[in-house]
């Protein structure tokens, strides 16, 4: 807020935050947030005044007491196009800036760190790269991108923290993004702001913004053990992935090493970049992405792997950089015996009613 004085924006801010009227500015995007916001509202305000001063000044001059008979009053061009040009000058002027505004949340930068999120009657799931697991809870550093990547197990949800002026959909079986910068730590309030069932009120949440240096040290002390891409890599082997996609001549799947990010081509003839929502998509139904070259053999999961099976999955297809991790599934028959599925064999359907989950 360069544009205001500073002690004047530090009273606005701390008497708006005191009264809980407006939250507090946490994120580097916040800002500029804000700008646009109060922009509207003072061209609302100024727009307002000179409505009700028009209002009452021609009901003073031109009341009846003072008219008793009507004049014919010709239309000026001039004035016109003032009241015209003026108001569409400034729509343009938000539109542009509010459009300029949404295309920077809502593209990430190539060095965010990613986190997922999985929104469920009524809780938050986040699972953090390294293995970290939260509910309601979301822990981030000061300093570094964050990119969320938002899925909904089973209604609409809306993922808001107010205090970074970020708000996103959690949509079932679609991956929505969004990405902040926080840039103060402390605690913030972590919402839902779409209306998804009786408990919709009780799914609330925080969002611990710490230092880099104490980031790092929650991230060591949190650890599961595994992260995200170990989880999928032996989910990878449990579902016997590794017997049509194993890197060798003659398989009977295409190469998953290196996938992520690539242009691929389908057997319709249609270019699709390999992207998360992607790879999600031909995990649940690859009846629809049929790479050319290749016959449509591989069974459906839809149903039968849980969405954190999903983003287990992708986190390890997109690790995949040479094919030893590849070699090293074909060793690997099994997950720990709470997580135990029965594999189906190629081109049959797996098992119903049963959820794999990493």
């Amino acid at each position: 807020m360069d544009h205001i004085s500073p002690v004047l924006w530090q009273f606005l801010d701390k008497w708006l935050t005191h009264f809980s009227l407006f939250p507090p500015e946490a994120s580097k995007i916040a800002p500029e947030s804000d700008a646009l916001y109060f922009f509207m509202v003072l061209v609302s305000l100024v727009g307002l005044t000179i409505v009700v001063l028009l209002v009452v000044a021609f009901s003073i001059l031109y009341n009846k007491k003072r008219h008793p008979q009507a004049v014919q009053i010709e239309g000026s061009t001039l004035l016109e196009a003032t009241w015209t040009i003026i108001p569409l000058g400034l729509f343009l002027i938000m539109f542009v800036w509010g459009a300029l505004l949404y295309f920077r949340i809502y593209t990430p930068p190539a060095n965010a760190m990613n986190i997922y999120v999985v929104g469920k009657q009524w809780m938050w799931k986040i699972e953090h790269p390294g293995g970290q697991h939260e509910i309601n809870m979301l822990h981030v550093p000061t300093g570094q991108a964050i990119q969320l990547t938002i899925i909904s197990q089973d209604v609409f949800h809306s993922f808001s923290i107010p205090a970074f002026r970020v708000k996103r959909e959690a949509i079932p079986g679609r991956y929505t993004t969004v990405w902040f910068e926080a840039t103060t730590p402390g605690t913030y309030h972590l919402f839902c702001t779409q209306y998804c069932g009786t408990n919709h009120s009780q799914m609330i949440g925080d969002v611990i913004v710490m230092t880099p240096e104490d980031f790092k040290k929650w991230l060591e002390s949190s650890t599961s053990g595994n992260s995200l891409a170990q989880d999928g890599e032996r989910l990878f082997a449990s579902l016997s992935c590794n017997a049509c996609h194993n890197a060798q001549p003659d398989a009977r799947g295409p190469g998953l090493v290196g996938v992520y990010g690539a242009q691929l081509t389908l057997a319709t003839g249609e270019t699709v970049t390999a992207d998360d929502a992607y790879l999600r998509q031909a995990i649940l139904d690859p009846a629809q992405h049929i790479t050319q070259g290749y016959t449509p053999i591989m069974p459906t999961y839809q149903g039968q792997i849980s969405e954190d099976g999903v983003i287990a999955l992708v986190e390890y297809i997109k690790n995949l950089h040479t094919d030893y991790r590849l070699q090293e599934t074909l060793n690997t028959t099994q997950l720990p015996p709470n997580n135990e599925v029965k594999a189906p064999a190629p081109g049959q359907q797996p098992a119903a009613q049963k959820e794999v989950k990493p």
